[in-house]
């Protein structure tokens, strides 16, 4: 069985599909609210981080598996120490400055948000046309620094890839169970008191 091939027509709606799927739970999951993003930084609301490792999880699973099937194939990207320090530096700034991602601010643009069409849609669109344009120049040299070529995390560790996998889902796991404690910690916390009626005398 060779991978799953889409074209065509069918490309473009299984496209549509999976992208209103995606919009769809990136509102549900609250990752489209400013005041949510913005916590999430700062460390006081982990609602994102558990819907990022979430996501992440059951992704790593899903890929694999449709790999092992023939249905997908890989196709990993090298690894670029200064491009990923760089380039992770600019992505947070900017999603710390703007609140959203280049996911969110799609779907917030699609709730009618006009911060996130505006910076968020249009500043995506010129950065990526930036990108474009300085990238012949920054291939030769910059691009060079730290090229560890195509790594995967179970090459790093010495083991296969399904006992990487499960070290992984179950870290995510672990991870997702132990932020979500401390969310209702503080949840817990932030609740206003019961007032008790006071007896009256007879």
């Amino acid at each position: 069985m060779g991978p799953l091939e889409i074209t065509g027509m069918a490309r473009l709606v299984l496209g549509l599909v999976t992208g209103l799927a995606f919009g769809f739970i990136l509102q549900k999951g609250q990752a489209l609210k400013f005041h949510k993003i913005i916590d999430a930084l700062r460390l006081r609301d982990f609602t994102i981080w558990k819907l990022m490792f979430t996501a992440i999880g059951v992704g790593m699973i899903g890929i694999y598996a449709m790999n092992e099937l023939g249905l997908a194939k890989l196709h990993i990207k090298p690894t670029i120490l200064s491009a990923n320090i760089v380039g992770g530096l600019i992505f947070g700034a900017g999603f710390a400055l703007l609140g959203f991602c280049p996911g969110t601010c799609v779907g917030a643009a699609g709730e009618g948000r006009l911060d996130g069409l505006y910076s968020g849609v249009v500043g995506l669109l010129i950065g990526a046309g930036l990108y474009s344009e300085v990238y012949p120049y920054l291939l030769p040299r910059f691009l060079k620094i730290g090229a560890l070529g195509k790594v995967t995390l179970s090459q790093l560790f010495g083991m296969g890839i399904w006992p990487t996998v499960l070290v992984v889902a179950l870290a995510l796991g672990a991870a997702v169970w132990f932020l979500d404690r401390i969310d209702r910690g503080a949840r817990a916390k932030a609740k206003p008191p019961e007032l008790t009626p006071s007896p009256i005398n007879a």
